[in-house]
């Protein structure tokens, strides 16, 4: 992931691509924080896990300002921030579909064992373990909190 980080930052400079440059320019700048904020914790570096998290905070980030900018009445920084996620997201893997997301739901609850509505975090560790990165865990914990309801 950080080879690849890496890569993409020589690519956008030898393409003069100034827009995605700066983006995985804070992407790196990110990770640094996040490999500081291992090594406090007596680790190395970050995790792959934590990489894929944190650019997934990243892109919410971006889609709230968007939100913010378009009900202010500038969509040239609204454009600038969907571009900035349109790169970021291009390091996540692929995402999964509704279907999917569904199926994941559905056996993560019959795994846990999960019953009730008391169960959803069990439910949500699960799947955060087995699928970070590839699902957007706010949609996913409301098919988790319906299906467990009813």
């Amino acid at each position: 992931m950080r080879a690849r980080f890496t890569e993409a930052m020589k690519e956008a400079m030898r393409a003069g691509d100034k827009p995605r440059l700066a983006t995985v320019r804070l992407i790196q700048a990110a990770l640094k924080e996040k490999d500081i904020e291992a090594r406090g914790a007596g680790r190395t570096e970050a995790s792959e896990e934590e990489i894929l998290a944190m650019l997934q905070k990243m892109i919410k980030q971006r889609q709230e300002s968007a939100e913010i900018y378009e009900k202010g009445g500038r969509p040239e920084l609204a454009e600038q921030e969907r571009a900035e996620i349109a790169v970021i997201a291009s390091f996540l893997p692929q995402q999964m579909d509704e279907a999917e997301v569904g199926a994941a739901i559905d056996a993560a609850i019959a795994e846990t064992g999960a019953a009730g509505i008391k169960d959803m975090g069990k439910v949500i560790g699960a799947l955060k373990a087995k699928y970070a990165g590839r699902m957007d865990f706010a949609k996913a914990s409301a098919m988790v909190k319906a299906k467990l309801a009813g």
